[in-house]
């Protein structure tokens, strides 16, 4: 199971002397996810006007879990990720969408930003980013936090139709970032770690390949050995000792998967 120690304390009840001025849809995407999804709602019911979790097809409590806890649950047949996440996102009846992952929590902080911004007189932005910080081997790499889109008006944006690491179709429109955080536990163990780098990795070169890229020697030589310099150095991983450099390691080894995929892709096309 993955831990809860280390999490956000559950955020306290808010209340206020008259209705927000603009109302939010939660939007989680689950499957088989018992073991987090109830810290994933309950880090959202201050501020979430309504919850709903698409699941892809639980063979656990996942469903049952979040049905209790008041959520509207939608059972989706899995499509990929960005397919589900407008599909939840459709059926929401608020424009407003936040949407987070089962194993993560909206921490105190952007909980009280959140609310503090439905009831701002206006709104000068169709869309919001957040830091996220994740954990690994029991410690939280909070060196330099991640910076993701994940609070946007449906009626202006959806989420782009990629295989992978998918998000608000923003282009060059205004983003503003809400002062909070979404803590990622996702890490469960090396092997489950390893296990997703392979499917995501997959996903990543199919989407390389869809757009035209073609395979270089020279990306493949030079880009993994890049990448562990940014996570290292730029992103500060340093800081985080020997955790650090396993984690930089491990992202030098994802860019490397995912271009020796991309050759193979472009190799099964000429047989």
């Amino acid at each position: 199971m993955i831990k809860t120690t280390g999490l956000p304390e559950e955020i306290k009840q808010v209340e206020f002397s008259c209705a927000p001025k603009r109302q939010i849809s939660v939007v989680i995407i689950a499957q088989d996810e018992e073991d987090c999804i109830a810290n994933a709602i309950k880090s959202c019911l201050t501020f979430a006007d309504e919850i709903i979790v698409v699941d892809g097809g639980s063979h656990d409590s996942t469903v049952s879990i979040a049905e209790n806890l008041g959520c509207k649950v939608i059972i989706n047949p899995w499509p990929g990720y960005a397919k589900q996440r407008n599909f939840g996102a459709d059926k929401a009846i608020n424009n407003w969408i936040l949407y987070i992952d089962a194993d993560e929590v909206v921490d105190q902080q952007l909980a009280s930003s959140l609310i503090k911004w439905k009831n701002a007189l206006q709104v000068t932005a169709n869309a919001f980013s957040v830091n996220r910080i994740s954990d690994f081997l029991g410690k939280w790499l909070d060196s330099k936090p991640e910076t993701h889109i994940r609070l946007y008006n449906k009626s202006v944006f959806q989420i782009k139709d990629v295989l992978v690491h998918e998000g608000p179709d923003v282009g060059n429109e205004r983003v503003i970032k809400l002062q909070g955080t979404i803590w990622h536990a996702g890490f469960r163990n090396i092997s489950e770690l390893t296990a997703r780098f392979n499917k995501y990795t997959d996903l990543d070169a199919q989407k390389s390949y869809l757009l035209g890229q073609k395979f270089s020697i020279l990306r493949l030589l030079f880009k993994p050995h890049a990448k562990f310099l940014q996570m290292y150095i730029w992103h500060g991983l340093y800081r985080q000792g020997f955790i650090g450099l396993i984690v930089a390691g491990l992202w030098s080894y994802y860019i490397f998967l995912k271009e020796i995929k991309l050759y193979e892709i472009l190799w099964r096309e000429k047989q």
